[in-house]
């Protein structure tokens, strides 16, 4: 197991005083990797996106598995453990952050985004844009983690892109246990989805977000409960299209090169490695568990 206790860190009380590190000069080249993180297996589905755009990107991914789920913990303990993720991950000295969690995204992103010296991303905006796209009739349905819906980071963003959008959100907190469980496909996870959709389908949505990165796992069985009508929107899609104009604009983007993915847990390596390659669909060789806090 990996400590990073001597990792510089940066601190969440220094960090929400606005005195980060984005001074620092640090020179950063196309080869060094993109680092990712999640609560949990969901930020794989952002992963498997980047793999696909992106085949010649090296990555660094972080399952915090041990303090999974995020969306039930305060803003002040959210934040706290995002800087603790990027301090490691700025010790693989990536060249990229990606937020590859909703809960992150929404809380922590608007805090962090400016206090490291290399680009952060996150799932908020790619994915309103791309619902507000999508949208007919501007009613925008958004299912996500208690923690993201409180922080209104969806609602406040679909509104700031289209004053007469209506985003209507619904806190889904039994989708991330199912899904870390491997419940994917099970009856027990039908029954809480068409219990989740029904309000939001009875307000006449057209468009609906998936605004937790493990949400697309269960995507198919959301798609049989939404019908044909209703767009599904998945941000981690959108993101990774984020991460190739960043790259570009940046100069960053790595070419010609085989990919190498690092893979770290702060819990059971062999049970995220048995679901994060059933889920990612390609095997996953090994993951190396570190401890934070």
């Amino acid at each position: 197991m990996s400590e990073i206790s001597n990792v510089p860190k940066i601190g969440a009380e220094k960090i929400q005083s606005g005195t980060g590190i984005k001074a620092r000069p640090v020179h950063i080249t196309p080869d060094q990797p993109i680092g990712l993180f999640d609560s949990g297996v969901g930020g794989l589905t952002v992963v498997k996106e980047i793999m696909r755009k992106l085949p010649s990107e090296d990555l660094v991914y972080v399952a915090d598995t041990a303090r999974v789920p995020y969306g039930g913990r305060s803003s002040k303990e959210i934040i706290k453990i995002n800087v603790e993720i990027i301090n490691f991950l700025m010790s693989k000295k990536v060249k990229m952050v990606v937020m590859a969690c909703g809960t992150s995204s929404s809380i922590a992103y608007p805090v962090l985004k400016d206090e490291y010296p290399v680009p952060i991303i996150s799932m908020i905006e790619p994915g309103s844009k791309a619902a507000l796209n999508a949208s007919r009739n501007k009613v925008i349905g958004i299912i996500a983690t208690v923690g993201t819906v409180h922080s209104m980071a969806y609602q406040e963003a679909i509104r700031r892109m289209d004053p007469s959008a209506r985003p209507l959100a619904a806190a889904c907190p039994l989708f991330v246990p199912l899904i870390e469980g491997g419940f994917t496909e099970a009856e027990e996870t039908k029954k809480v989805a068409r219990e989740y959709l029904k309000p939001l389908l009875a307000e006449g949505i057209d468009t609906l977000i998936m605004g937790c990165t493990h949400y697309p796992h269960i995507s198919k069985l959301l798609k049989g409960i939404l019908g044909p009508h209703v767009a599904l929107i998945d941000p981690a899609r959108e993101a990774a299209n984020l991460v190739l104009t960043t790259l570009k604009e940046e100069n960053l983007l790595a070419e010609n090169k085989k990919a190498q993915y690092e893979y770290f847990v702060s819990g059971s390596a062999p049970q995220f490695v048995e679901l994060g390659s059933r889920l990612l669909g390609r095997p996953i060789a090994g993951a190396e568990q570190v401890k934070f806090g």
